[in-house]
Formats: C-alpha cells, structure tokens, sequence
C-alpha cells in the first residue's frame, strides 16, 4: 500500500473519529501509531508485520520524547500558571472594574468595559475560554441588572473572550512557534496591533448596536464621586505592570518569552502577598489548577507531535503542496482556500485540535508560496479565534451560557454574537490583505 495514500486515509479517519467526540490525543496518537505501523509492514511489498514493530515504537517514542523536551515547552505551564494566580488576585479583572468606572454614564458603557477587560484578561493569561468564563461571570450580571438587552449582554462577552487567543501570551501562539519552528517571541508582538483591532472592531459594533438601539443599552445611572476615576485607573497597576515585562522586554531584548512568563509568576506572586489577596490555599488552588490544563495541553501536543511525524513519513502533506503548486492558485485564492478549511473546522472542533491536525499540511503550502510564517500564525490564531464563536459548536457562546444561567438559551447567544462574528471576517479580510500590520513590531526587533 502507498505511503501517501495511508497518510490521506489516516487523515480522513481523523476527521470522522474527531466527529464521534473521540478524544483529539487519542485520535491523532491512535491513527498515527498504526498508520506507521502499516507503512513499515508494506515496505517489502507484501505485508511483514514483525519488520514494523521496531521502527513504530521508535518512531512513537522518540517524537514524544523530543516534543515533552522542548524548552519552548515550559511557557506552557508558566503561562497558565501566570493566568490563574492572577485571577486568584484579582489582577485580571482590575482593568475591567477601571474602565466601568471611567465609561459610566456612556451608552453601552459597561459592554465596552467588558470588552476592555476582556482584552487585559487576555494580556495576562491567554486563554479565551478562561476568560469568557471569568468575565461572563463578572460583566453579564452587571450588565442584565442595568436592563441591557441580554443578546448584546452575553455576546460581547463571548465576543471578547476570543482576545485571549490573539493578544500575547497566547497558548496557540507557543504550540504554533513550536510545531512551525518559528520565534515564539516574534509571534507574540505579531499579534499587539491585530489584537487591538480586533478589540475597537468589537467596541464598533457596540457603538453602533447602541446607537441604532439606545434600550439595548441603558445608561448607569449612579454617579461618579470625585476622584473615583483615578483611584480606579490606579488600582489596574498590575495588570499594567505584568503586561509591560511580557511585551516590554520581549520587545526591548531584556529576555525572551519562557524568561518573561517566570519573570511574570514570580511578580503576581509577591504583588499577591503584598496586597493581601493571595493565600496560601488560594494559591494551591491555581497551580493545582495550572497543573491539570498543562497536563492535557501537554498530552495533545505530544500526540500531536507523533501525527507530525507520521504525516512526514507518508509524505501527503508534499503531495498535497504539489497539488496546489499545480493547480497554479494565486497566494489570495490559496488564503481564502485555507481559510475556509479553518472557519469550516472551527464550527466543530477546539482550536488546539484544529492547529494541530492542520499545520503539517497547510504550513508546506504556505511555506512554498513563500508567505512570511509569522504573518501566517496570526491568521490562523484569528480564524482559530473567530471558531470559538461560530455556530454550532462556538465554545465561548456555550461557556457564557454555562456561566450566565438567568433563561438565556443558546441561541439568543449566538443571535447576539452573529453581529461580531460579521466584523471578525472584516478584520479577517485587512489582516490578509494588509500583512504589514501583523510584521510591523516583530519587524522592529
């Protein structure tokens, strides 16, 4: 049996167990083992399974053990860890309390100051799906007491939880940089100025939703006392603060980004114990916490790896690239390919299941139209991000509509959120057409 023809089966039987809700680790190990199994027993010409045995474990072993050894690896945990201790701080949601102070009394205020927070979440922890659930927590409540109307409510909260995947650290931008080789530091300042985008698109479709519908979004009507807006812009120091270290001295050259994210724990750790929000028990709470999402965000990426692996044996992933090259796409029409493969996947699958089931196909493509990689990995992170509120399987609606409760079904969510997703495939279309936006920071470094 042909080498890429297993790879291309392999790939199809991915997809189908993936829609039986089969475990992506499982999956992509399982499939992966035997499809090299098969190769190295067809290799004579006739089916010899003892000459296969050998060459899979190796093969199986030595890809986990050269993906758990990864030095860019150990952001992972930093990372997470970062983002739960300073949610047991409280550093997380200062920014957010801030901007509600500073934008009450305007129309959709506190939907604004969701997205705000959100975006500081984000700056912090990078993850969407923790900080959809942190911030639907805090901001819907607030907004549903002040009679908003509960679709702009939940939407921009789950909207704005998608930041987490764009603005640095971000989880899928590491497993990118590790999975493509590409600098992990540059793919974090890659994605400041997208990220921002995207974040005064969101508030664009706020400003217009209220203004074309003022009841949607009643104006709180308490007062702001002198010199409330100070101390409040004051009390988001940290967050300031942590943000500053990770992006400030990536980008100044002080240290890199496994260097930054300990620099970063080591911080919220004594700002904790200084200002009294951080306990012992509370502090137990998110390493044991950080431990379990490390745990299987290692577990993916390790299987992930061997599926890497098996692909480049069967080498599918350059007939494929052959395929293209020969099908004489334009590097537009080849983005617009890609990305409906990302935005039909994401209606569907996780976005860590989605960047690694799709990167050692894609990337050869990429890579041969001589597109910059780094400008490719926000691309991905975006449409990565715009799955997690596409229907029908939109992880942040569903997350938000766990955490909210009050009568507000799932589908008034994603009523809601359809006005966002519109503007995300706007910001999609600049961010392609206007590179230059994702390369002018790492660039400068």
């Amino acid at each position: 049996m042909d080498a890429s023809t297993i790879g291309l089966v392999a790939f199809g039987l991915v997809i189908v167990l993936l829609a039986l809700r089969v475990p992506i680790a499982f999956v992509l190990a399982g499939v992966a083992t035997v499809g090299t199994f098969l190769i190295y027993a067809f290799r004579s010409g006739s089916f010899t399974p003892e000459r296969a045995i050998n060459p899979t474990s190796s093969m199986v072993v030595n890809s986990f053990f050269e993906l758990i050894h990864s030095y860019d690896l150990s952001m992972i945990p930093l990372f997470v860890a970062l983002g739960n201790i300073a949610y047991h701080t409280g550093i997380t949601t200062r920014i957010y309390d801030a901007a509600n102070v500073w934008l009450r009394g305007v129309p959709g205020g506190v939907s604004v100051a969701s997205l705000m927070g959100c975006a500081g979440f984000s700056a912090i922890s990078g993850s969407s799906i923790a900080c959809a659930s942190t911030m639907g927590r805090i901001c819907v409540p607030e907004m549903l007491r002040l009679g908003y109307n509960p679709r702009l409510a939940t939407a921009s909260v789950a909207a704005g939880g998608t930041l987490g995947s764009l603005i640095p650290p971000s989880v899928l931008f590491i497993l990118y940089g590790i999975f493509t080789e590409t600098s992990i530091s540059k793919l974090f300042l890659a994605g400041i100025l997208p990220g921002l985008l995207t974040l005064l698109g969101y508030v664009i479709v706020v400003v217009w939703w209220t203004s074309r519908d003022p009841s949607a979004a009643p104006v709180d009507p308490r007062p702001v006392a002198k010199g409330d807006r100070l101390r409040a812009a004051l009390s988001a120091w940290p967050a300031l603060v942590l943000f500053t270290v990770i992006i400030g001295g990536i980008y100044g050259g002080l240290f890199t980004a496994t260097e930054a994210a300990a620099i970063s724990v080591v911080l919220t750790i004594l700002i904790g114990f200084l200002e009294r929000s951080l306990t012992l028990r509370s502090m137990w709470t998110a390493i044991r916490d950080s431990l379990i999402q490390t745990s299987a965000i290692f577990l993916i990426a390790a299987c992930a790896k061997i599926f890497v692996s098996f692909v480049a044996l069967t080498g599918a992933a350059g007939m494929v690239s052959q395929w293209v090259a020969g099908a004489g796409l334009s590097p537009i029409m080849l983005m617009v390919a890609i990305s409906a493969l990302y935005l039909f996947l994401g209606m569907f699958l996780d976005p860590v299941g989605i960047i690694v089931l799709t990167l050692p196909f894609v990337i050869p493509m990429v890579d041969s139209m001589g597109m910059d990689l780094i400008w490719f990995g926000v691309i991905v992170v975006k449409l990565l991000e715009i799955g997690l509120i596409t229907p029908p399987v939109g992880l942040n609606v569903f997350v938000i509509g766990n955490v909210t409760g009050r009568g507000i079904t799932v589908d008034q969510i994603f009523a809601g959120v359809m006005r966002f997703l519109a503007m995300d495939i706007v910001v999609l279309g600049i961010l392609i057409l206007v590179p230059t936006i994702s390369t002018l920071i790492p660039n400068g470094l």
